[in-house]
């Protein structure tokens, strides 16, 4: 059985709901990052980052969200959930899913993180002034020059999909306005549509 180690409003989402989608046999552990549990002793075994998500598998663990989704869908390939007899296709989706590891989460975490990157008062809030602009900038790019609708990578639902679409949940706190870009909008009614986002979602409110 695999593990999954998660927090709320995290992109632990996403690794979240490729397991439902799957059918993986796991179960998921939430951690509350207003206890610090993250930091623990017990937690700092399994993921020296101290972040979210982890998952434990019978060969180790794995941390980052696109290793993590990759690692699903070759584990379960009657999924469908990438490319995996195409090298250039499959390295498209990881493409896309690095992207919004290393730049539009990075963006985001400018709101509340600041304190990874500067010390002063001022530089915290200059960082969270810039989110709304740096955010809706990254989405109006997927919008405009990596979607291929109606799922992220055409006709096809990926992994790509629960990824896009767990970052989509943090726009309106970021103030973005998602209809701004309205292929992302309706993606994201979509999604929340599907049973193993529901079930997810009504998972994380208990």
């Amino acid at each position: 059985m695999l593990k999954l180690y998660y927090a709320t409003g995290t992109c632990a989402l996403a690794t979240y709901i490729t397991l439902e989608e799957v059918g993986a046999d796991y179960s998921a552990e939430r951690l509350s990052f207003k206890d610090n549990q993250q930091t623990s002793p017990d937690y700092l075994a399994i993921n020296p980052k101290g972040r979210v998500p982890a998952l434990v598998t019978d060969r180790g663990v794995l941390t980052e969200t696109p290793a993590m989704l990759a690692y699903i869908a070759q584990t379960f390939p009657k999924a469908k959930l990438a490319p995996l007899d195409d090298p250039f296709d499959f390295a498209q989706v990881q493409s896309f899913n690095s992207y919004l590891c290393s730049t539009v989460h990075i963006n985001h975490a400018h709101k509340l993180r600041g304190a990874r990157w500067a010390t002063q008062e001022s530089s915290f809030a200059d960082m969270k002034a810039m989110v709304p602009k740096t955010m809706g900038a990254c989405f109006a790019l997927i919008e405009q020059r990596m979607f291929r609708g109606p799922w992220v990578m055409g006709d096809q639902f990926t992994i790509c999909d629960p990824y896009l679409h767990t970052l989509s949940t943090w726009l309106e706190g970021d103030s973005v306005d998602i209809n701004a870009t309205p292929k992302i909008a309706d993606h994201f009614k979509r999604m929340s549509d599907r049973p193993a986002v529901r079930k997810v979602m009504d998972e994380q409110k208990a």
